[in-house]
């Protein structure tokens, strides 16, 4: 067809050569190697919607702080495995400072990012207490955490939060949960993709379950204080990042330096457990590995035979951000918003061309504009969408890859620059007058 800017022989060939049966359930580095495949061939660049990736500069307060620690000579020190006291001082008091809510250094742990945290959490449940086998995530959600089970060894269920919200959701998670094999539940906060947010009350529901039922809530923060319609960024003052800890010590929080902070190629965040759940005591740990309690199991057992520890100079980066943020020298959610308007200019192109807005309403409010929305079109499934996109110059994944029973896509909007977005709309007119 002639008004498609990619040569539709080298899109099929790249998707034939991944030897999938279905690529609908192609995952995000299989369709990114689509995208680079045709690009390499035809010379036309995609328009990059697909990952999650950062899609500006971390600010110099991390960087001259890392440079400094490689300078000192950090490299060659091992670092010390529940991480360096600077990193754990700083993060509790960010969660003092930005959640409103009392972590002690000692149980706040680095880790490789939040994907290493949520791996280690779950080889650390995994053998905590074997009539609790399954994770329960609350989708859509990061896709890769489910492989992460399926190598550990652990079940999961997971239902979709779309249409579910408030006491309908309370509802869900108990009818999930009661039967006593759920270990743990999982969500996003922001949530990625939808970028619905968990209210107060539902978080506070979530705490009354996790109390009831011995459940341990992990809350992903990997895009900490990135809802823009409430302004979070000033230490130690309200409003603050929702959070389940407020409302009980059932739970475990990752923070992430990869999006807020834009610290993603260091692989670096924090582990933020309570102290009850750091001390708490499984007999089953006991038998395994000696040691009976959770913290000391996850940071000397299982961190220790992942990384030896994290990054050494990556933590002295994170360490200098949250003390700037906290001291009030750093406002770290300024430059975020740019993600902010990026993703109002380009929703704002894919309604004008038919697309309408799947995660649309936030418990009656609109969803705000962030890293990621979500989108459908027509009758058109996840998977169709994508493939055809695809034949447009845009690289996408289908909603089906984040565990959303509902049909279309996410759009990520950091690495779409705003002289891309006429190229878009054009794009994505000549896909409306195709379809």
């Amino acid at each position: 067809m002639t008004n498609k800017p990619v040569d539709p022989k080298a899109v099929s060939e790249a998707i034939a050569s991944l030897g999938l049966p279905d690529f609908g359930k192609a995952n995000i580095r299989e369709i990114v190697s689509v995208a680079n495949k045709v690009e390499a061939k035809t010379g036309v660049k995609y328009i990059r919607m697909e990952m999650g990736v950062p899609g500006l500069k971390p600010d110099a307060i991390g960087t001259e702080a890392e440079i400094e620690a490689l300078r000192n000579g950090v490299a060659a020190i091992y670092p010390m495995l529940d991480g360096h006291p600077d990193l754990k001082l700083q993060a509790s008091r960010f969660v003092k400072a930005f959640i409103d809510v009392d972590i002690p250094a000692r149980c706040c742990i680095p880790v490789s990012g939040s994907m290493q945290g949520a791996f280690a959490t779950f080889m650390t449940l995994a053998h905590s207490d074997s009539k609790r086998d399954t994770i329960l995530f609350i989708d859509p959600g990061f896709p890769v955490q489910k492989t992460q089970l399926d190598i550990v060894g652990l079940k999961y269920e997971s239902f979709d939060i779309y249409g579910n919200r408030g006491e309908e959701f309370i509802r869900q998670v108990e009818d999930k949960i009661k039967g006593g094999h759920i270990s743990a539940i999982l969500y996003s906060n922001p949530n990625n993709p939808s970028w619905m947010c968990l209210t107060d009350i539902e978080l506070q529901g979530l705490a009354k379950l996790a109390e009831k039922y011995d459940v341990l809530l992990i809350e992903d923060l990997a895009y900490f204080g990135m809802d823009f319609r409430k302004d979070i960024s000033h230490p130690f003052v309200a409003p603050f990042q929702p959070s389940v800890a407020k409302y009980t010590d059932k739970c475990l929080l990752m923070i992430s330096g990869s999006k807020a902070f834009s610290y993603a190629g260091q692989r670096i965040g924090v582990v933020c457990m309570t102290e009850s759940l750091y001390n708490r005591k499984y007999a089953e740990l006991g038998a395994r590995y000696g040691v009976d309690n959770f913290g000391t199991v996850f940071v000397n057992r299982i961190l220790y035979c992942l990384s030896s520890g994290t990054s050494h100079s990556a933590q002295y980066a994170l360490a200098a951000m949250f003390k700037a943020a906290c001291d009030g020298a750093y406002n770290f959610l300024e430059a975020t918003h740019e993600y902010e308007r990026r993703a109002k200019a380009i929703r704002e192109i894919f309604l004008s061309n038919g697309f309408h807005l799947v995660y649309a309403d936030d418990m009656g409010d609109p969803v705000g504009n962030g890293f990621y929305f979500t989108v459908g079109y027509k009758d058109m499934t996840g998977a169709q969408l994508m493939e055809k996109l695809l034949y447009y110059g845009i690289s996408i994944i289908s909603l089906d890859t984040t565990g959303s029973k509902q049909q279309g896509l996410r759009v990520c909007v950091s690495f779409v620059k705003e002289e891309q977005f006429e190229t878009l709309r054009n794009r994505l007119e000549a896909f409306r007058a195709g379809n």
